[in-house]
């Protein structure tokens, strides 16, 4: 039962032994030529208001010298929303439900914006390990307990972002697969809840690859 139930994301489908449902993460390239037509349409109007809405939402929390670095994190939160959608959508594989996806984005990140300030700021990152007012007694354990906490930021990343999404997944799966037991009457019941869920699933989707765009930008204004 386990194994049918996880075998939804088993990127099985392959060809010359390359696994060919990872190419639904580029998926969300093909919207890009709707934003090149000459008159834009509905979609690219909506799009490009959510792009200058986060945009000055990221600028606002990114240092001036860092404010360049929002179209990295508008471009982490495309891709993730894009992955988050198609996944919803029947028989298209959910990149963003997998540890690699998720690892792949959010342990460079880290490791990049951690090289840059220990390098850069290396006094500023000495200091932000001890918070400010903490009594001289427990200094130690609060370097120890910041040093845990910067270590296992990439990890609550990606894990965060592959949970919530494998859990809305295994729950609608769960209750698509008691349909055929139910009686009419029940099933109209489980039909009007699976809309509900998949309506939740959107709002999901959207949530974490904010979630996870929003925890970067700190991140990244820390270290300066």
């Amino acid at each position: 039962m386990m194994t049918n139930l996880f075998s939804i994301f088993e990127p099985s489908s392959s060809l010359f032994n390359l696994s060919l449902n990872w190419i639904s993460t580029f998926l969300g390239l093909l919207y890009l030529p709707y934003l090149y037509w000459g008159s834009p349409s509905r979609w690219s109007l909506l799009w490009s208001k959510i792009i200058q809405t986060l945009h000055k939402e990221f600028k606002a929390l990114l240092q001036p010298s860092h404010i360049g670095s929002s179209i990295l994190f508008i471009t982490l939160f495309s891709l993730i929303v894009f992955n988050n959608f198609l996944g919803l959508l029947p028989y298209v594989f959910t990149s963003s439900s997998h540890m690699m996806m998720t690892l792949s984005l959010s342990l460079p990140l880290w490791f990049t914006l951690m090289l840059f300030g220990w390098i850069q700021h290396t006094n500023h990152m000495f200091a932000h390990l001890v918070p400010q007012g903490t009594p001289p007694a427990l200094m130690p354990f609060m370097v120890l307990i910041e040093t845990v906490s910067n270590i296992i930021r990439p990890g609550t990343l990606a894990i965060r972002l592959a949970a919530n999404m494998i859990a809305g997944h295994l729950l609608l799966t769960l209750l698509g697969g008691t349909g055929p037991s139910l009686t009419l009457s029940i099933l109209s019941i489980l039909l009007f809840a699976q809309i509900l869920l998949l309506l939740l699933e959107a709002a999901v989707a959207v949530i974490q690859s904010y979630v996870f765009a929003v925890l970067s930008t700190l991140y990244t204004s820390e270290i300066n």
